[in-house]
C-alpha cells in the first residue's frame, strides 16, 4: 500500500465537502437497496460520519498498534446496525467509486493500494464481530425514571432486560423508538450495580435530535437499545493512587461511576473531585453531590462557576480552580467534559507536574464521530 498517495488522495476527495459522503451513500443505495434499512429515514445527521471515521483510519493507518483496536471496536459495535460481512464488500466498492469521482488523479496504482487497505480494515471487524457472537448486538432496556433537571437536562433511569457489563467510566451508545436508528453515547454515572440499573445524564443541544428527545419527550416506559460499552476512562486496575476527577457538564457522569466504583469496590483512597460549570443554575446534581460528600469522608467535592463572580461557589475557569487546591503531582487524574476545557485542564495539569501517563480524558463533542477511541458523541 501507498499510504502517502493513499492520504493524498482522501484530501483531493475531501476538498469537495458534501458532495462526496452523498455520492457514496447514493451509490451505495442504488447497488445495494437492503443496506438502506440499517440507516435512519433521514440522513442529515449520518452522512459526514464514515468520511470522518475514514480520516480517523488514515490518520492511524501507518500505527497497526493504535488502528487495530479501533477497526475491532467498530467491528464489535456495528453488530448494532444488522451489519454482517456480506455488507462490507459493497460498502467497500461504493467508497472505491466514490473516492476515483472525487479524484482527478485516481490510477490503477492508488485503487490497488485503497483495496488493499479496505480489504484489512475489513477483514479486521469482521473478525472482531465474529468473536463477539455470543454477546448480543444491543441489550434492550426500559426508562423507569425521567427528572428533568434543568430546561435542558435530565437525568434517566434505564433498566436493561437482560445484563450489560461495563467498566465504571465506559460509555453505550443508546437509541431510543422516538429517534429510531440514530445512536448517541453516553456514559452511566453510576457503577454496576446488582440489579443492573443505568443512570444517564442528557443534555438537550442544538440539532440534536437525540438528546433533545431524550430531555424534552422521553417518558417512564420508553424502550430503548443499548450498545456495547466502549472507552479508556476506567480506573487503572495497578494503581491505588489518591484521585483528582474533573467534570465539565454532563462530564460529571464518568466521574460519579469513578467514584461510586471507588464506593463499591475500592482500594481506599481519597478523591476529589472538581465540577465546572459557567452559572450556579447549571449544577443539576448539586443534591446529590452533597450526597455522596456526606456519606463517603474520602470525598471532596469542589464546584466552580466560570461566569459569575456574586455565586457562593468558586468563581474561575475550572482548570484555574484545580490548581488552586493542588499539588496534585502524586494523583491519577481524570478529566471529562467538552474539548476546550479537557484540554486546557489537562495542558496546566502537565505543566503543574502531573505526568501525561496519569491523566486519562473523556472529550463530550456533538462533532466527534462515533465510535472512537478517546472521545464519543453526546449531542
Amino acid at each position: 500500500m501507498d499510504i502517502p498517495a493513499m492520504r493524498a488522495s482522501f484530501a483531493r476527495a475531501g476538498a469537495h465537502g458534501d458532495q462526496v459522503p452523498l455520492w457514496f451513500y447514493s451509490h451505495l443505495f442504488l447497488t445495494h437497496p437492503e443496506t438502506r434499512d440499517m440507516f435512519p429515514v433521514s440522513m442529515a445527521h449520518q452522512r459526514d460520519r464514515l468520511f470522518a471515521a475514514l480520516g480517523e483510519v488514515m490518520a492511524r493507518v501507518d500505527d497497526l498498534e493504535a488502528l487495530v483496536p479501533i477497526l475491532q471496536q467498530l467491528g464489535r459495535d456495528h453488530r448494532k446496525f444488522g451489519a454482517v460481512a456480506a455488507h462490507y464488500p459493497a460498502v467497500g466498492a461504493s467508497l472505491l467509486t466514490t473516492l476515483e469521482h472525487f479524484d482527478e488523479e485516481w490510477d490503477d496504482a492508488l485503487a490497488a493500494s485503497w483495496a488493499e487497505a479496505y480489504g484489512l480494515i475489513a477483514e479486521v471487524m469482521i473478525g472482531a464481530a465474529d468473536q463477539a457472537s455470543d454477546q448480543p448486538p444491543f441489550w434492550t432496556a426500559e426508562v423507569v425514571a425521567h427528572e428533568r433537571r434543568t430546561i435542558d437536562v435530565a437525568v434517566l433511569h434505564v433498566q436493561p432486560t437482560q445484563p450489560l457489563g461495563y467498566l465504571p467510566g465506559q460509555a453505550v451508545s443508546l437509541e431510543s423508538d422516538r429517534r429510531p436508528r440514530l445512536w448517541r453515547w453516553y456514559s452511566p454515572a453510576n457503577a454496576p450495580r446488582a440489579d443492573g440499573l443505568l443512570e444517564f445524564h442528557v443534555k438537550a443541544r442544538a440539532g440534536g435530535p437525540v438528546s433533545s428527545a431524550l430531555v424534552r419527550q422521553a417518558q417512564v416506559g420508553d424502550a430503548l437499545r443499548l450498545g456495547p460499552p466502549v472507552g479508556h476512562l476506567a480506573l487503572d486496575p495497578d494503581s491505588d493512587r489518591d484521585l483528582l476527577l474533573v467534570a465539565g457538564g454532563t462530564g460529571l457522569a464518568p466521574m460519579k461511576a469513578l467514584v461510586d466504583q471507588v464506593a463499591r469496590h475500592g482500594p481506599a483512597r481519597r478523591v476529589d473531585l472538581f465540577v465546572g460549570a459557567r452559572t450556579a443554575d447549571d449544577f443539576y446534581d448539586r443534591a446529590d453531590l452533597r450526597r455522596l460528600e456526606q456519606e463517603h469522608s474520602w470525598l471532596t467535592v469542589t464546584c466552580a462557576v466560570s461566569q459569575e463572580k456574586s455565586s457562593s461557589v468558586e468563581h474561575g475557569d475550572i482548570g484555574d480552580v484545580v490548581l488552586r487546591h493542588g499539588p496534585w503531582t502524586s494523583r491519577d487524574a481524570y478529566v471529562s467534559g467538552n474539548p476546550p476545557m479537557v484540554e486546557d485542564t489537562v495542558t496546566r495539569l502537565h505543566q503543574h507536574g502531573v505526568p501525561m501517563a496519569r491523566i486519562r480524558t473523556e472529550v463530550f463533542a456533538a462533532s466527534r464521530p462515533s465510535p472512537t477511541v478517546d472521545g464519543k458523541v453526546t449531542e
